[in-house]
């Protein structure tokens, strides 16, 4: 355990250095272009230095006060921005408050402070990306062991099996448990066929585990209660698999899910009026400002769909259809067509990859989510957000209520124009792809807030520039 405890502050140490650093060069250099620029004028070295070290302790010990060097932090990426975020505005803060109540001959001109935050913003946020998800000065990169070698262990070796799958963690290997189903376990990972008894704190020190998986298909009787107790005091993570997968992969493995986790894990969070007001002004403005720049890229997309087929067919140029909105109710969504009139006269159908029914147009406007623009009217209507589940039609969903466990529990949100799911799971074609989808939706419905629709909407736009929608 000593020797885990020091490579923890080792991996601390170098992380604190390197940022501080950082910060420290990010506010010289925010300095020399505002004055390159004729914004700031220059000031003695001495006044620089005092200034942009306040900043750096600043920064370092709000850093610290949120978690940021743990040496055992646990957190998604947009967590650690959340992090980043809240530190250095809560140093931006201090600085300004206590240099002009306290040492008002040393404060510097006015933009220094403000173009100084954002520069270290990014580059913490640049930093902490390719250290903790590349696993950059030896961070990010936990040992974990695996409890169970059966069906439930199994999903990491089924879904997590290529090495950016793994970037966060390294896998030292699954101990069979007493119940574990062996005939659709564990194939090709490592087992280590090891007594969970005192004997195993040995192991876990040998071996500089970090966290502990437990993936056991039979708890009850067989898990090693006081061996995990005793791991947890010494500062062992012991994490359930359902929480394993959800922070490794951006999902909630449905099948697993049982509903004590539901009711004692973190998320899930309740509506209330004031959010919805203000999520709904949000979506509305946000759509009023996107139909200023696309209303030529609609008006010219209706005029083309209109000279292919509407003027032979008399065929309106936008389609209607009926979908479930939030908690079930029912909405009409409004679309470009892209598909011939006569597409469902046998009924609806699941739409597929190359689809015939999708006409010369449709092709277009669908690799480039043209023709879901016309859905804004559907968030001023309230109807929808622009982000969250995509709305499915009624006799899809009462056929997936039935075979998808959970399924309904997506509805709990306003349906978007983009999702999680869509960035994850990009097409769906059948009750299986719809419960891959779910894992994703849910993942979001837990974890809803506005960093991840803004991640969500950032990675969405790359997907319309590039053409990589279906």
């Amino acid at each position: 355990m000593a020797v885990n405890k020091r490579n923890q502050n080792k991996r601390s140490n170098i992380l604190v250095i390197t940022e501080a650093l950082l910060i420290a060069y990010m506010g010289y250099i925010s300095h020399f272009i505002l004055t390159q620029i004729g914004m700031s004028p220059n000031v003695a070295v001495e006044k620089l230095i005092i200034n942009v070290g306040m900043l750096t302790v600043s920064i370092l010990l709000c850093s610290l006060s949120v978690g940021l060097y743990e040496a055992k932090l646990r957190e998604t990426f947009r967590g650690i921005i959340r992090r980043i975020f809240v530190s250095v505005g809560l140093s931006y803060f201090l600085v300004e408050v206590l240099s002009r109540a306290f040492f008002d001959d040393l404060v510097m001109d006015s933009y220094f402070l403000p173009a100084s935050v954002c520069s270290i913003i990014i580059t913490l946020v640049v930093f902490r990306y390719f250290t903790n998800r590349l696993g950059l000065l030896g961070l990010g990169k936990v040992r974990i062991l695996v409890l169970g070698a059966g069906e439930r262990a199994s999903i990491i070796e089924k879904r997590m099996r290529r090495d950016v799958d793994r970037i966060g963690f390294e896998l030292v290997g699954f101990i069979p448990i007493p119940g574990d189903n062996r005939e659709d376990g564990i194939r090709k990972e490592k087992i280590i066929h090891l007594k969970v008894d005192e004997s195993f704190q040995q192991f876990i020190a040998d071996n500089e585990i970090e966290e502990i998986v437990i993936a056991c298909d039979q708890r009850r009787g067989t898990l090693p209660v006081e061996v995990l107790f005793d791991c947890r005091l010494r500062g062992i993570e012991v994490t359930e698999l359902l929480d394993f997968m959800e922070r490794e992969t951006g999902q909630i493995v449905v099948n697993l899910m049982y509903p004590s986790w539901v009711i004692y894990s973190n998320g899930f969070q309740s509506q209330n009026y004031l959010r919805d007001a203000l999520d709904y002004t949000l979506n509305a403005i946000l759509a009023f400002l996107i139909f200023l720049f696309v209303w030529p890229i609609m008006l010219t997309t209706a005029l083309i769909i209109y000279l292919d087929d509407g003027r032979r067919t008399g065929v309106s140029v936008f389609y209607k259809q009926e979908r479930v909105g939030l908690n079930g109710k029912l909405f009409k969504i409004i679309k470009f067509r892209s598909m011939r009139p006569d597409a469902e006269k046998d009924g609806a159908k699941w739409a597929s990859k190359n689809d015939d029914r999708v006409t010369r147009i449709g092709h277009f406007i669908r690799k480039y989510r043209v023709d879901e623009l016309p859905q804004l009217l559907n968030v001023f209507k309230g109807e929808m957000a622009f982000i969250g589940p995509r709305p499915e039609r009624p006799q899809f969903v009462e056929q997936l209520v039935r075979e998808v466990p959970y399924y309904n529990q997506r509805h709990n949100v306003k349906p978007g124009l983009a999702g999680w799911a869509q960035l994850n799971y990009p097409y769906g074609a059948s009750v299986e792809d719809s419960m891959e989808k779910l894992k994703f939706d849910l993942y979001y419905v837990k974890h809803q807030s506005l960093l991840l629709d803004i991640l969500i909407l950032i990675r969405t736009v790359e997907i319309v520039l590039f053409g990589k929608g279906r």
